[in-house]
C-alpha cells in the first residue's frame, strides 16, 4: 500500500532507535539510561499532580509550561538566565526537530562530524537541509579548525555520541564566536557525566543553542522532556514552530515531574558521580582484558577489542542477555557502545566478556 505515500516519505530513511528487548533476568547496556531511579521528590511531585482521584489529568496541561522554563533558568541562576532563554518540548529529539527546522533550514548546508548522534542526518532528510559531513581525526576527536567554512549552521554533540569525546569549554566558545553568521547548536544530552555546560556562554553569543535532556542524568527518559537554552530571538523561532505543530507536548505530569528533578541538586550530584566511579572501574576492567577504550565524559564508553570481532561480541553477549549496541558503520564497525550500569551490572558484564573471550 505505500502507493498512497508522499514521494518524501519514499525518500526518508528514519532513525533506528536502540532495542528494548523484552528477555528475562537482562542486563541492558544499549540506549545510555540511567541505571539509578529518578529524584524521590520528582517522583513524589508526579504524584500530586495526578492525585487521588486523577481529576487534575481532564484539564489541558500549560501550554507554555511555565513552571519547568522557571525550574531550567534557576538551575543555571548562575548564568543570570530568564525564562525566556528557555524552550521545552517533548524530549530533546522534538526540541532538536524543531530547531533544525526553525534555524538551520538555509541555503548553506549545515555541517555535521561524519560520526555522531544519527537523528541528525534523519532530520536533514526529513526537512530537505543540505548537510557536508566533517571527518573527526583518528580518536574521533572533533577539530574546531576544520569547522572554518561556509556553513548554514553547525551541529555537534558535546560529549559526542557515540564515541563519548568531549570538546572543552574554550573549543566551543571559538567553534561559536567563529561562526556568527548562523546557529551553532550544542547537543549536551550527556554532558552531566564529565563536561561543562555552554550554557553560561548564551548570553554574549546569541547565534549559540544549548540543547538538553532529563533522560540522561536526571533518570527520566520515560518522560520524554527535553530543553534548549539560547538567546531569546532563537527560543522565539523555536516557540514559533512549536505552536504551528503541537501547542500542548509536555503533558501536567511531565512538567511537574521534570520541574521538581530539575530542583533537586543534591541528588542529581550523587546519582551522576555514581556513574562515573562505575565508568572509571568498568574502563579499567575493560583494559585488562584487551579493550581499547576511548576517553568518555559520557554515561558510556565506546570500544573495540583487537583480536575480537564487535559485531560477534555483541551477539555472543546477548546470547547470554548482556545487550549492548553495536553500529554496523564506517569507521566505527568495529566499536561497541556500553552504557555504564550500577556496579552489579558492570560486573555481570565483565563477568560474561572474560567467559568470552577465555581461550
Amino acid at each position: 500500500m505505500s502507493h498512497y505515500w508522499s514521494p518524501l516519505v519514499h525518500r526518508l530513511t528514519p532513525y533506528t532507535p536502540g532495542e528494548q528487548p523484552k528477555l528475562s533476568n537482562l542486563v541492558k547496556l544499549n540506549t545510555n539510561e540511567n541505571p539509578y531511579p529518578p529524584s524521590p521528590r520528582a517522583v513524589a511531585a508526579m504524584q500530586r499532580e495526578i492525585g487521588n482521584d486523577g481529576a487534575a489529568l481532564r484539564l489541558y496541561p500549560d501550554p507554555n509550561a511555565d513552571l519547568l522554563k522557571h525550574a531550567v533558568a534557576e538551575h543555571f541562576a548562575e548564568f543570570a538566565l530568564t525564562p525566556d532563554h528557555v524552550f521545552v518540548g517533548n524530549g530533546s529529539d522534538e526540541v532538536l526537530a524543531h530547531a533544525f527546522l526553525a534555524l538551520l533550514k538555509h541555503e548553506q548546508p549545515i555541517l555535521l562530524p561524519d560520526i555522531t548522534y544519527s537523528f541528525y542526518p534523519v532530520y536533514c532528510g526529513l526537512y530537505g537541509i543540505d548537510s557536508v559531513t566533517i571527518p573527526v581525526d583518528e580518536r574521533f576527536a572533533i577539530r574546531v579548525d576544520d569547522y572554518a567554512r561556509e556553513n548554514g549552521g553547525i551541529v555537534i554533540a558535546n560529549p559526542n555520541a557515540p564515541t563519548g569525546h568531549l570538546l572543552p569549554l574554550d573549543a566551543i566558545e571559538r567553534l561559536a564566536a567563529a561562526n556568527r553568521q548562523s546557529v551553532v547548536l550544542v547537543d549536551e544530552a550527556y554532558v552531566d557525566f564529565g563536561g561543562e555546560t555552554a550554557i553560561g556562554l548564551v548570553c554574549r553569543l546569541p547565534n549559540l543553542l544549548v540543547v538538553r535532556t532529563l533522560s540522561k542524568s536526571h533518570a527520566l527518559a520515560g518522560l520524554r522532556v527535553g530543553y534548549a537554552v539560547g538567546d531569546p530571538a532563537l527560543i522565539e523561532a523555536l516557540e514559533r514552530i512549536k505552536n504551528s505543530f503541537n501547542s500542548y507536548p509536555l503533558d501536567r505530569v511531565a512538567i511537574a515531574g521534570a520541574a521538581a528533578a530539575l530542583a533537586d541538586r543534591e541528588y542529581l550530584e550523587k546519582t551522576r558521580r555514581a556513574v562515573m566511579r562505575s565508568r572509571t572501574a568498568l574502563v579499567g576492567d575493560l583494559q585488562g582484558l584487551g579493550f581499547d577504550v576511548l576517553p568518555s565524559a559520557a554515561n558510556f564508553i565506546f570500544t573495540r577489542h583487537a583480536q575480537r570481532d564487535a559485531a560477534e561480541l555483541a551477539a555472543q553477549l546477548r546470547q547470554r542477555s548482556v545487550i549492548v549496541r553495536h553500529f554496523k558503520l564506517p569507521r566505527i564497525d568495529q566499536y561497541l557502545r556500553i552504557t555504564i550500569g550500577n556496579d552489579a551490572q558492570c560486573e555481570r558484564l565483565v563477568a560474561t566478556l572474560k567467559e568470552i573471550l577465555q581461550p
